[in-house]
């Protein structure tokens, strides 16, 4: 997977999931967490509260922290986690200060942070006593940089910060969001295959160094594929390319917010981070990986809310309406359109007649040739969580999803369904994932992180059985009608969480022909899915896609490792690997691997 919601870091930088420690966190992007309106707005910024946002009465994983001090000489940061997660911590993001031997550890909840202080204070761990105490949250990343340059102005100079492009007046505006949201625009297509390929090389480089790190007996076998392979632990094939290099997404997620060009209720994409004091954006008219239906939506969206006396969010004072809108099209001519509202304190009726202005403007209005075909409405107000499923979406025009065609089977995409955001490259790259699984009429297909299922109902009419796993109840439900479209009775899809679900699923399995394809969001498989693998040894092969090699790399390590008191089963050996570009323009990359159960009778995995 690219990401739960589709969308990479670099092409839409609203919807970065890896979302900085000093940012609450918020609808899926680095933006300020919604609430109440603040007091105070005409202040200036040195009399303003740096903490006030972990006041609001809102998720912001900020409240929940707490700093781990003494910890081991040498720790590192995947030691940490797995030393939590061992004792059944779930951290919602850990930063590790090697050289000061502290970390700062946030959770989602009071009740997990609470049951990390009284578990891990006083706890021995590698000689040394551990001890945990509450952290004071980061300060607003905005109104530390403002209050940066107000000292800086203040004391007749240059604010601190570097002045940018945009304040020199260097490159148009146009330029400027290219290099954010495509940062190769102007990179040759085949340089950034090179460039792509090059990024799996190092990551099967790397993985040879930590197999022999890991499994002393693979020694012999892996100083023959080093030698082979250009010192990487398995060939690498071609990259195969996206067959379109421009206009590929189909799905995107645009800020709503002040214009860079000083144009107020302005959707597009942030000219740079909230924690680099920016909340600009610009409009994606001229961004080349946009689909010229995205964004005929998205114009004629911004001129439906330019007609409303609704303003635009604010991450600084918490206060506005309008703050996101997220845009998905389909090669069958179908729009979906999702708009996130933060009522505030506005009353219901007053809500509910915006909304039937919105559906009048598209249905019978200006609007209504821009080929939206599915509206809905998000109300951004209090939250506990910093998960979009948990918002409900209420429809407000059309059908309640759009439908795709890939590989000539239908799917059904619902707003919080994930699926792949490059439709051409995405049939690529299950073509090269049923190739490599080498599925016969016996085979039974286990396909974990599924989505709306696309990469099992692919292949299904080659196998005996696929059995389907996902989070996201949306897109289980959606998997489970492909099914029925694509006239599929073998196939069966359970919601749930992959190390809960996983692991019961495969020790019911009997079948000798069974198979694995994983594809996991960008911080991999959960360690207890990796286990059950392990410890299932009629799984003979897993094909692993990974949107984020470097991130998967403590997965490919653990599956590969020699067997312990803690990982159970014969380990697996990487055969083959290849990169697929999904995201031209950008540095990401689809990363394909194949690993094989090693056959300690023989010594060999099956054919390589």
């Amino acid at each position: 997977m690219a990401d739960a919601s589709g969308s990479p870091v670099a092409d839409t930088p609203s919807s970065d999931k890896e979302m900085p420690d000093d940012l609450p966190q918020v609808s899926n992007n680095d933006d300020v967490m919604s609430g109440d309106k603040a007091e105070g707005g005409n202040e200036t910024v040195s009399g303003q509260d740096m903490y006030r946002y972990v006041k609001q009465d809102l998720f912001t994983s900020e409240i929940y922290k707490v700093e781990i001090r003494n910890l081991p000489k040498f720790t590192g940061f995947n030691d940490l986690k797995k030393f939590l997660a061992k004792h059944s911590l779930n951290p919602h993001k850990v930063k590790l200060f090697g050289t000061q031997k502290f970390a700062f550890v946030t959770f989602k909840n009071v009740e997990d942070r609470d049951k990390a202080m009284k578990m891990v204070h006083g706890m021995l761990w590698k000689g040394q006593v551990l001890s945990v105490r509450l952290a004071k949250p980061k300060e607003d990343p905005i109104l530390r940089k403002r209050k940066q340059q107000e000292e800086g102005e203040g004391a007749g100079g240059q604010p601190p910060s570097k002045r940018t492009e945009e304040d020199e007046g260097e490159e148009p505006l146009s330029v400027q969001i290219a290099n954010v949201v495509t940062p190769l625009w102007n990179v040759p297509y085949e340089e950034q295959l090179r460039m792509k390929e090059q990024e799996v090389v190092v990551v099967l480089q790397r993985l040879a160094k930590e197999i022999g790190a890991n499994n002393k007996a693979m020694l012999p076998w892996l100083f023959l594929q080093k030698g082979k392979y250009n010192k990487m632990c398995c060939a690498l094939e071609a990259i195969r390319p996206s067959p379109t290099q421009t206009e590929y997404r189909n799905k995107c997620e645009f800020l709503i917010s002040m214009g860079a060009d000083g144009e107020d209720k302005t959707i597009g994409f942030r000219l740079g981070k909230y924690k680099g004091g920016s909340c600009a954006v610009v409009e994606p008219s001229e961004t080349s990986h946009v689909s010229a239906e995205a964004k005929s939506v998205v114009s004629e969206f911004q001129k439906f809310i330019r007609t409303t006396s609704y303003s635009v969010y604010s991450p600084e004072t918490y206060e506005g309406h309008w703050k996101q809108l997220t845009v998905r099209t389909t090669r069958t001519k179908q729009a979906m359109a999702v708009a996130f509202f933060n009522p505030q304190k506005l009353e219901a009726e007053e809500v509910d007649a915006l909304k039937n202005s919105m559906k009048k403007y598209f249905t019978e209005g200006e609007g209504k040739d821009c080929g939206l075909t599915s509206l809905y409405f998000v109300r951004e107000g209090q939250r506990t969580s910093p998960n979009l499923e948990d918002l409900p979406c209420e429809l407000v025009a059309g059908e309640g999803s759009i439908h795709e065609e890939l590989l000539g089977l239908k799917f059904r995409i619902s707003p919080h369904s994930f699926f792949q955001v490059n439709t051409g490259a995405a049939e690529v790259l299950y073509s090269a994932v049923g190739e490599w699984a080498q599925l016969d009429q016996d085979s039974t297909v286990l396909d974990v992180c599924c989505g709306t299922g696309t990469i099992g109902i692919s292949l299904a009419k080659r196998v005996k059985k696929v059995i389907g796993i996902e989070l996201c109840k949306e897109a289980v439900e959606d998997a489970k009608v492909n099914a029925k479209l694509n006239g599929l009775s073998n196939v069966e899809f359970h919601c749930g969480k992959a190390e809960d679900v996983f692991p019961n699923i495969l020790n019911s399995l009997v079948s000798p022909n069974i198979t694995a394809i994983v594809d996991p969001p960008r911080a991999g498989l959960h360690s207890k899915v990796i286990l059950a693998i392990r410890r299932a040894e009629h799984l003979k092969r897993l094909v692993y896609v990974a949107c984020n090699g470097k991130a998967a790399m403590n997965n490919f390590i653990d599956l590969c490792r020699t067997p312990s008191k803690r990982v159970h089963g014969a380990p697996f050996r990487p055969v083959r690997a290849m990169a697929v570009d999904l995201f031209p323009q950008t540095i990401h990359v689809e990363m394909l691997l194949l690993l094989e159960r090693v056959d300690y009778n023989s010594q060999q995995t099956s054919k390589q």
